[in-house]
């Protein structure tokens, strides 16, 4: 601002200023409703419907359900090698975020990890089963389903 300009009208200008850019934040501020995580590609793959999902107690779990509807998909296609190769980054990122979610809701987050574990051990089996390997996903897709929308 100027120096020339009276005290008076600075403090009209910097208060003026300031409600502008109130307005303008409020204005661009995204809505508060919840980021859908069941698109399209994962209702049709889990037959869930096309809701918006809660957070578990874990937090969003969503990065981990993306991951796990990928596997399902390469096991619905017969594509086990891949899913097998696409379950490690689950466990690699589920193993790397268990220092903050498992003390967030301890019991949750064995229940999930069981789930992800009987789901490696489905598909890193010597003769993996696809019938054995589609169970275990559709567990472990269940199990996401249930923490995030809790009865």
């Amino acid at each position: 601002m100027s120096t020339f300009m009276p005290k008076h009208l600075r403090r009209s200008a910097a208060a003026l200023s300031a409600t502008l850019l109130l307005a303008l934040a409020a204005g661009c501020s995204p809505s508060p409703s919840p980021t859908p995580v069941h698109g399209s590609a994962d209702a049709a793959a889990t037959g869930a419907p096309q809701t918006a999902m809660a957070h578990s107690k874990l937090g969003d779990l969503s990065a981990f359900r993306s991951i796990a509807i990928d596997v399902n998909t390469l096991v619905d296609s017969g594509k086990l090698p891949a899913a097998k190769e696409r379950i490690k980054d689950l466990e690699r990122d589920w193993d790397q975020a268990e220092a903050g979610l498992k003390p967030r809701a301890a019991s949750d987050w064995h229940v999930l990890d069981k789930a992800i574990d009987q789901s490696l051990s489905a598909l890193r089996a010597d003769t993996p089963n696809p019938a054995a390997c589609k169970a275990a996903m559709a567990a472990l897709l269940k199990t996401f389903d249930a923490l995030q929308n809790p009865a």
